[in-house]
């Protein structure tokens, strides 16, 4: 799961710079009131220009669609992927790694950000949405597993980084279809890294991994 619409660039020097992340930001916190207030498929490019006080033409120029308008943390999101792998402590594995990446950054409750909840509700409640969350978040695959090749010392196309990878990610769209999504986690990287005749023979706690 992503978060709401939030642009964290470096802060701009320019007073060009300063208007355009202002816009990009007035146009993502627009559309977000608008697609919780009366639905995403209910709402218009159009009107969310005009509640932002700018043209159609200006935010296609900012946004390439509607998701998009709703998504907006993708650099960051694999940079923090990345980080995850090269910046762990010693001792900790990849996978324990990024299993609690995983459960930091997608997991978040409306504790850690009070439209959460009503974000979380309208993504899940919207196919389109969903579908484009869940893409853009498989996009970071590539260059989570040239991080995992990297950091084994393997080749940079070497297929278990890739597949570690991908089931990493992947395991996130699973915990938001458990009654438990934590314990779904938990359980998804024991498998990655422990394997599953372990799994299936000793039985582990799935809380831990």
């Amino acid at each position: 799961m992503t978060t709401p619409a939030q642009s964290s660039p470096p802060v701009p020097v320019g007073r060009r710079e300063r208007k355009k992340a202002a816009t990009r930001q007035a146009l993502a916190d627009a559309a977000l009131e608008l697609f919780l207030a009366r639905g995403y498929d209910a709402v218009t490019l159009h009107e969310i220009a005009e509640a932002a006080d700018v043209s159609t033409t200006t935010l296609l120029k900012h946004f390439p669609g509607k998701e998009a308008l709703v998504f907006d943390e993708d650099a960051d999101q694999e940079a923090a992927l990345v980080a995850a792998v090269h910046d762990r402590a010693p001792g900790t594995t990849v996978p324990q790694a990024l299993c609690a990446h995983v459960k930091h950054v997608r997991l978040r409750t409306a504790d850690s950000d009070p439209r959460y909840t009503d974000f979380y509700n309208l993504v899940t409640n919207t196919p389109a949405l969903g579908d484009y969350a869940h893409r853009m978040w498989m996009r970071h695959q590539d260059a989570l597993a040239l991080a995992i090749a990297h950091d084994a010392g393997t080749p940079p196309d070497d297929p278990r980084s890739a597949a570690l990878a991908r089931f990493a990610l992947e395991a996130s769209a699973l915990a938001h279809r458990a009654r438990n999504p934590e314990q779904a986690v938990d359980a998804a990287f024991h498998l990655l890294e422990h394997g599953w005749n372990t799994t299936t023979t000793g039985h582990p706690d799935p809380g831990h991994s």
